[in-house]
């Protein structure tokens, strides 16, 4: 473990092996830093926070402050960062609020670029990229491998299903269906997200019944959950049941129609 003479540890932290805290770092009495956990210079880490083993964090990012939120009343809330994240400079992480369960998470193996904000008890998954200046307000869902593109905005209790992309300058009012590609300031599903499946290795059955279901979401009889419940007894595909299975679950914001 190195600890630069500069960095001020508050008495209850936790620090694991192997750890390295650079200068002019806080590291507040309530933090827990999991082994081989890196913060360079300037880092501020405070609250009910825990980080897991081979992070690192870069410079005037500030993890664990309390929410942006004028009902929050400082009860006592937490945030959780997984294992080897990368946290790029002046990111922001709050804790959770009372209200919407206490806790914001952050998976494993994410990237998140600098100056970009995940707010008070969002949950986001494993591998997910935000990239530069994007927001994630409070309560929004982000399942694993996600990418959200720069300048984004993901509005308050969005789910973005597992494998869906964002592009650039995109604000994301409703949830977007997993494996989908969401395009335009006021972000329309204009189809899938084909590169980030190939690169997963998904195979190419089903990628044709993805489309076909795509398909028939965007030009099928009835509302898009009439034809979500069509498909779920029509398919084999287990990536055709995930994207129905989303479609049909609990949302507060409702869901981007294919366009």
């Amino acid at each position: 473990m190195g600890v630069h003479p500069s960095a001020v540890i508050e008495e209850g932290a936790v620090i694991g092996d192997g750890c390295t805290i650079g200068p002019f770092c806080i590291v507040g009495a309530d933090v827990v830093l999991g082994a081989d956990v890196t913060l360079k210079s300037h880092v501020v880490v405070t609250g009910d926070t825990v980080i897991g083993e081979g992070t690192t964090v870069f410079s005037f990012a500030v993890l664990g402050e309390i929410p942006q939120d004028l009902k929050f009343g400082g009860e006592k809330t937490s945030l959780r960062i997984g294992a080897r994240n990368r946290i790029r400079e002046h990111v922001t992480v709050n804790t959770g609020t009372a209200a919407g369960g206490g806790v914001t998470v952050i998976g494993d193996d994410c990237l998140l670029m600098a100056g970009c904000h995940v707010a008070h008890d969002a949950q986001v998954g494993n591998r997910v990229i935000v990239v530069n200046s994007s927001a994630v307000a409070g309560h929004c869902v982000i399942e694993d491998d996600v990418i959200i593109g720069g300048l984004c905005g993901i509005h308050q209790f969005v789910r973005i299903g597992q494998g869906a992309i964002i592009g650039a300058l995109s604000m994301v009012t409703s949830d977007v269906v997993p494996h989908g590609l969401v395009m335009g300031q006021r972000g329309e599903l204009e189809g899938l997200n084909l590169v980030g499946l190939k690169r997963r290795g998904v195979p190419r059955t089903d990628i044709t019944a993805l489309r076909a279901a795509f398909m028939t979401l965007k030009e099928g009889d009835g509302t898009i959950h009439d034809r979500a419940e069509r498909l779920s007894a029509e398919t084999d595909s287990d990536y055709v049941r995930q994207m129905v299975s989303f479609i049909l679950g609990e949302s507060d914001r409702g869901l981007l129609s294919p366009r």
